[in-house]
Order: structure tokens, then C-alpha cells, then sequence
């Protein structure tokens, strides 16, 4: 069997990010996501400690690993110098390495953004272009945002902004440019942990018996990923919040 914690131990994320926790709780005391989600750093750092692979293993298919929102308050405050925050960075990319990320619903959103950012960085140079924000994929974006996408062109040129034709107030990065991060990519790992999401995506598509294609988003299993909500996520904290702040509007 695989040794986890000694491959996590080659990420240097994971190295630099535990030290010596003694599981004081001040990273959980001053996390964000623990005031909102169910998720616990300490209690985090505290199972990879044990060494075991079989609790790493859960860790590495669970929704915990995916709620950090990678501020980095735990590593203004550990008395011992560790950063939570490295320890999950390090546990996501081993997750995703090995396909777990497709057990959690969370974990499973990464194929959502490899397929929009992931893509984009590839393909124009930039995380988000604004032609590529159709208001049908993004309803969140309001009114003002479907105007604008219906009438970007005539937009653009009124306000002045169209430095490259639809790349708008972006440049366009040229070709070689392009190729060259997409060679970064490669030397990197970057595409090989690419090639990993998809491919594990496309297997737990099949297993949930969902139409999945190789390129695009307007397909089953990727629609399902980015709108898929158990309500499981929060505490119950959060959960009266809401509902005070639904209940005043």
C-alpha cells in the first residue's frame, strides 16, 4: 500500500506548513471557514499527524479538505510556526493526484474550474475573459451583465475600451506567448495534474450515469457539479444567520 503521509511529505507546501503542532486550537479560533463551515484545521492537523493512511485516505475523499479558503489567518497566529492552510493545499493537489476529489461534492466542483479558469489560463492568457461569462452559465451576474454580454461589441467601442477587438479592456497574448506557458505547464506538471481531474471526472461521470464530454460545459455531469448543494456544508450557526437575513428581507 501507498504511503500518504510520505508523499504528502514531498510537497513542499506540506513540509514548510507542519512543524510541531501541539493542537492548541488558535487556527481554528481564528479560521473564517470554521465560523461557516464544518471544518476544523487543528482537528485536520491533527489526523495527517497520525501518520495513518487510512485516516489520510478519508481526508484526502472528504468535503474538510475544500472548505479552506486559503487566507492564511492560521499562519499569523500558530504559536509553533505551522500553517493549516499549506497542510491543505498540500492535501488537495494529492487528492486531486488520485482521484479522491471526485467522492466529496465539493472536491468534485474542481473539474468546474479546471474547465472554466484552468481552461482560460491555457487559452487566452487571463483566469476570467468577459465574453467568456455567458449570463445563461452565470444568472448570479444579474441584468446588467446579460445587457452588457448581449451588446458587448457596440459597448466596448462607445466607451472606448476594445484594446484587441473582443478581448476588451484585456490585451491579446500572443501565440508564442501562449505556448510558452503552456510549456510551463507541462515541465511543471501542471497539464499531467490537468489530464488527472479529467480523467477522474470522466470515470465518476460514468458512475453516477451522467453524459460527460471531453470539451465544453454545456453538458450533465459538468452543469451538476457547479449547482449540486446537499445543504450539509454549514454549521448550525450559519444556518440561523441565513435565516435571520432572509427572514429581514
Amino acid at each position: 500500500m501507498e504511503d500518504l503521509y510520505a508523499r504528502l511529505m514531498q510537497d513542499v507546501r506540506f513540509e514548510e506548513g507542519l512543524n510541531a503542532c501541539m493542537n492548541c486550537g488558535i487556527c481554528t479560533g481564528i479560521c473564517p471557514a470554521a465560523e461557516y463551515y464544518h471544518y476544523d484545521p487543528r482537528n485536520v492537523v491533527d489526523l495527517v499527524q497520525t501518520r495513518n493512511n487510512d485516516i489520510i485516505r478519508e481526508l484526502l475523499r472528504s468535503e474538510t479538505i475544500w472548505y479552506c479558503g486559503q487566507c492564511m489567518s492560521c499562519k499569523t497566529r500558530c504559536p509553533r510556526g505551522n500553517t493549516p492552510g499549506m497542510v491543505i493545499m498540500a492535501l488537495r493537489k494529492l487528492s486531486q493526484e488520485l482521484g479522491y476529489f471526485t467522492e466529496s461534492e465539493k472536491g468534485r466542483q474542481q473539474f468546474a474550474i479546471k474547465r472554466t479558469v484552468g481552461d482560460n489560463v491555457l487559452k487566452h492568457g487571463y483566469c476570467v475573459v468577459s465574453y467568456d461569462v455567458d449570463p445563461a452559465a452565470h444568472p448570479e451576474q444579474g441584468p446588467a451583465w446579460e445587457h452588457y454580454y448581449k451588446y458587448m461589441a457596440d459597448s466596448l467601442a462607445r466607451l472606448g475600451g476594445e484594446l484587441n477587438g473582443k478581448e476588451g479592456p484585456t490585451r491579446r497574448i500572443s501565440d508564442d506567448v501562449l505556448d510558452e506557458l503552456k510549456s510551463i505547464f507541462e515541465v511543471t506538471g501542471g497539464q499531467k495534474l490537468y489530464d488527472a481531474i479529467e480523467e477522474a471526472s470522466e470515470k465518476k461521470a460514468g458512475e453516477m450515469g451522467m453524459e460527460f464530454k471531453k470539451e465544453g460545459r454545456d453538458f450533465e455531469y459538468f452543469r451538476h457539479v457547479v449547482s449540486a448543494d446537499s445543504g450539509n456544508h454549514q454549521t448550525e450557526q450559519e444556518d440561523v444567520r441565513r435565516e435571520v437575513y432572509e427572514a429581514r428581507r
